[in-house]
């Protein structure tokens, strides 16, 4: 398992195109990850790190290139079947925070269950075991509004 390829992207390209010029943030762009290794990605503001994790987490697509991950290549699905395969296979942390202000802090963390159609009782469960082991599982009823900016 643990040297099992996880993802793999091979010749990622994008460009990003405005009336004044074209910006080529990512070329050709190379990598694979292995299960268990951790990777950072660094570099100066503007130089593409946030595509390549927006390319990488499904949420944008690359001009070019392909992207392989768990086996599957994305790009290739349907938007619902895209949908259950990020709720499946990715997980994100934000930069700032995208809640939905009228759900409670353990409904917000049972969202990708939802997607899924998982059994209501488990992930109200699993939800407050994910809030525990980050040490908020006593504002589990609490609103995001309600949450200190850490919280959230």
């Amino acid at each position: 398992m643990e040297n099992q390829l996880i993802l793999k992207a091979s010749g990622i390209t994008k460009t990003y195109h405005s009336s004044a010029e074209d910006i080529q943030v990512l070329r050709a762009l190379d990598l694979e990850v292995k299960a268990g290794e951790i990777i950072a990605i660094s570099g100066p503001s503007g130089i593409g790190k946030t595509t390549l994790l927006n390319i990488f987490g499904t949420l944008d697509r690359p001009d070019s290139g392909k992207l392989i991950i768990a086996d599957q290549e994305p790009f290739t699905l349907n938007d619902i079947a895209l949908s259950t395969f990020r709720a499946r296979h990715l997980g994100f942390v934000f930069q700032f925070h995208y809640l939905l202000p009228e759900f409670s802090a353990l409904e917000n963390v049972m969202i990708p269950g939802r997607i899924l159609d998982a059994n209501l009782q488990e992930l109200r469960i699993r939800g407050e075991m994910l809030l525990d082991a980050v040490g908020v599982s006593h504002r589990k009823t609490h609103k995001p509004s309600q949450l200190s900016g850490g919280e959230r």
